[in-house]
């Protein structure tokens, strides 16, 4: 195996990427090298654990101890931390999340007395992110007239005013955000050439994991670190570079040969994940794109089952389809709920699947909701912590001092806000010398705003001895969070309680895990970092056996058994507001190969021909992304059709029907496009499909009473105590039967829809006991 020099692993969907870096560095290790001269980036805390625990296992843990081994932004932020007075920063830096800098962001547009509805905070908090993502700072920003130019036709003149106020109060604020680290990091390497020459010295070999994924920052800072020995080995798959929306450059693995001599090139093609038919299937959709590495993905697998297409009339059908073959396929199978994922474009497709789910009583989970660490009662314990670290973080403190309720108003705390700006000091310092100060505060209140910085400074003795869950615990009760939770005696407040009591189990447990580590205490600082920088699944904790809900994005690196792709419709996936390039087109097709390569036995695909979107129903056609795939891998259970609607006039009012159509006015029928030579078929039948067929109700779903001609008899097989199936409502007891003829009720009670009653003649019913 190559040890010096860099090197490019291009490595196809379920082929073992993880593992190659861990044997990778395993080997460098065995043959030598250092671990602390080794870096290894990767894009989620988890994917560092699962290596870290991995090369352990073959090397020992004593020296994987040793490696800098995390997330790009885990590893910067340690670097930054060691050198932060160098730009001035203290080194306990407060580490802002987006709701933290939503927040400030907000406050600056309401003191500029800006129109909030042009200025909307999260556009803005946007931009800036895209701005630091590209080395645009507030100086690059005001030196480019472009850029001005575009903010003003935008109807926002003042963007760089916000951009310039935003980074001079986290300055001052001795915080960061996320894009920081990384923009940070690039000052820092770049202004300071010994700091370069340093880290390049410590950093002799360099592994980067799913390298299609760095943006251009991320790419400098490895170019930077690697440009002395030029040890570097990246792995990635440009088939799956699928977050073009945060900034990630195909080019960086694209052009990785260029920008080093000498490169040596390694294809993994063997996918161990999935069944022939799903890796052929995924090559014939991204053979399609134009931007790409040259790779043929082969699999030793099985055959499998093909790939199911199925057509639904609605979003709801299409809930209902999803729920029942989940159902059916794990009585057949005898498989748990954790063998299957549901994989969409946009989060709010979920609902429909959810409602599905419910009625049929699947557990299910959806990734990718409010992370833990987001919930308020969480955000309110975490930023009293961020204050005992760093009493000039301005976010924390606005947020606490008033909570539980001190007296002290937003009157009192905007004046504080104008004195700390007037002052150029932090708005804690302007409490520690409010008595020096004429800020015209009521005596009363300065005492408030005393006892509250007395509070915060015996945290800080505490914290000089006392490990996280310690500090966390006295914290929570001597503050009031817990008495002033536990005064609300609703649902909610006993779940607040719970969450805050589950926030100080994990700091126990993080506190006995950090005791494994090298130079760790378990300390708050260390606590707030790890949590500032985790990612959505990596918070995540086995909940039990549930299906997977949750967008492509988020399914990357996951496998389950069984997939389905739902919403397969022109302008939801591929989006809309991603086809007016052939770029976006290629990433929309790449986050398809992403999705359809998580399955390892079988896939779905569904549409529907109508869905909700914003209250109204719209008309759907199928996907681009399902023609494109070749048809020997699909297995089409419904056919792809034009929808026609029953009309709700009498087609006889407009005339005789035309004789060259040959069939009676009142036939509504659907008619299909067949899909060139496909073997179209509907339902279980084998045979070709006819062009047209009419609507028929689904079998397993059949009406249990029929009208007798024009006599107004009902004729009714149920009966009360009968248990029966509703389309809608799901399983139910028939309580009560009452009426004739035509308007005979049934009164069932459903597990979970409640008790309704239902007018048999419509009611479609099946009774299963």
């Amino acid at each position: 195996m190559q040890i010096d020099g860099p090197m490019i692993v291009i490595a196809g969907a379920g082929s073992g990427k993880t593992r190659v870096l861990t044997y990778r560095i395993a080997y460098l290790m065995s043959k030598g090298i250092d671990p602390f001269n080794i870096l290894a980036l990767t894009f989620t805390n988890k994917a560092a654990r699962e290596m870290k625990e991995r090369i352990a296992g073959i090397v020992g843990s004593s020296e994987a101890k040793n490696l800098w081994m995390g997330t790009f932004h885990s590893v910067f932020a340690k670097i930054l931390r060691i050198e932060a007075d160098k730009l001035g920063y203290p080194s306990n830096f407060t580490i802002y999340d987006t709701q933290d800098s939503d927040r400030l962001i907000a406050s600056i547009i309401k003191e500029m007395r800006l129109d909030k509805d042009i200025y909307k905070y999260k556009q803005i908090r946007s931009r800036i992110s895209s701005y630091k993502n590209s080395l645009i700072t507030v100086r690059a920003y005001f030196q480019n007239p472009e850029l001005i130019e575009a903010d003003t036709m935008a109807r926002r003149p003042r963007m760089g005013d916000i951009y310039k106020a935003y980074v001079e109060r986290c300055f001052k604020a001795g915080a960061m955000d996320f894009d920081d680290l990384l923009l940070k990091t690039n000052e820092l390497l770049t202004r300071f050439p010994e700091v370069l020459a340093k880290y390049q010295n410590r950093f002799k070999y360099i592994l980067v994991d799913e390298y299609q994924d760095t943006n251009h920052s991320q790419y400098l800072i490895v170019r930077a670190l690697s440009d002395k020995f030029q040890n570097i080995c990246v792995v990635g798959d440009d088939a799956q570079s699928i977050y073009a929306f945060r900034g990630a450059n195909i080019n960086n693995i694209l052009n990785f040969q260029k920008d080093y001599d000498d490169v040596s090139v390694y294809r993994l093609e063997q996918n161990y994940r999935s069944t022939k038919n799903i890796v052929n299937a995924a090559n014939s959709i991204i053979d399609k794109n134009q931007t790409k590495l040259d790779k043929i993905v082969w699999t030793a697998n099985e055959e499998g089952s093909k790939i199911k297409v199925n057509r639904s009339l609605t979003d709801s059908d299409e809930g209902r389809y999803v729920a029942s073959t989940i159902f059916e396929n794990k009585m057949q199978h005898q498989l748990k709920n954790s063998d299957f994922a549901v994989l969409y474009r946009t989060n709010a497709q979920s609902r429909a699947i959810e409602d599905a789910l419910r009625k049929r009583d699947i557990k299910y989970r959806i990734y990718g909701g409010l992370s833990f660490y987001q919930r308020k009662e969480i955000k309110d314990v975490l930023c009293y912590l961020r204050l005992v670290l760093n009493p000039a973080d301005e976010e924390a403190l606005k947020r606490v001092i008033n909570f539980p309720a001190r007296g002290i108003g937003q009157t009192t705390i905007d004046k504080l806000i104008v004195a700390a700006n007037g002052y150029d000091q932090s708005i804690f310092e302007i409490m520690e010398n409010i008595d020096s100060l004429d800020l015209k505060i009521n005596s009363g209140t300065k005492t408030k705003l005393q006892d509250f910085v007395t509070l915060i400074k015996s945290y800080q003795v505490m914290n000089q001895s006392a490990d996280v869950f310690e500090l966390a615990e006295h914290v929570t009760k001597t503050s009031g969070l817990i008495r002033e939770y536990n005064k609300d005696g609703t649902p909610e407040g006993v779940t607040r309680m719970e969450n805050i009591e589950e926030l100080l189990n994990g700091m126990k447990d993080f506190v006995e895990g950090q005791k494994e580590l090298v130079d760790s205490t378990g300390s708050l600082a260390e606590f707030l970092e790890d949590v500032a920088l985790a990612t959505d699944l990596d918070n995540d904790k086995d909940t039990g056996d549930s299906v997977a809900l949750m967008t492509i994005h988020l399914a990357k690196g996951l496998e389950f058994p069984y997939v389905y792709i739902v919403g397969l419709e022109e302008d939801l996936f591929p989006s809309a507001m991603s086809m007016n390039t052939r770029s976006e087109l290629e990433e929309e097709r790449r986050l398809f190969y992403v999705a359809l390569t998580r399955a390892e036995k079988q896939a779905y695909l569904t549409y529907a021909l109508s869905r909700y979107r914003w209250g109204k129903l719209i008309d759907s056609e199928p996907s681009r992304f399902i023609e494109e795939i070749d048809e020997a891998y699909l297995d089409i259970v419904t056919p792809i059709e034009e929808r026609r609607f029953n009309p709700m006039l009498d087609a006889d009012i407009f005339g005789d029907v035309l004789p060259d159509k040959g069939r009676s006015s009142t036939a509504h029928t659907f008619r299909y496009k067949p899909a060139k030579s496909r073997n179209i078929k509907s339902g279980d039948s084998k045979k070709k499909t006819s062009g047209e067929f009419k609507l028929r109700t689904p079998k397993h779903l059949k009406p249990v009473s029929k009208v007798s001609g024009n006599s107004n008899v009902v004729d009714t097989n149920l009966a009360v105590g009968n248990r029966v199936e509703h389309l809608r409502f799901g399983t139910g007891e028939v309580l009560k039967i009452e009426g004739t003829g035509p308007d005979t009720k049934a009164e069932i009670k459903f597990s979970h829809g409640g008790v309704k009653k239902l007018l048999l003649r419509f009611a479609k019913l099946k009774v299963i006991g």
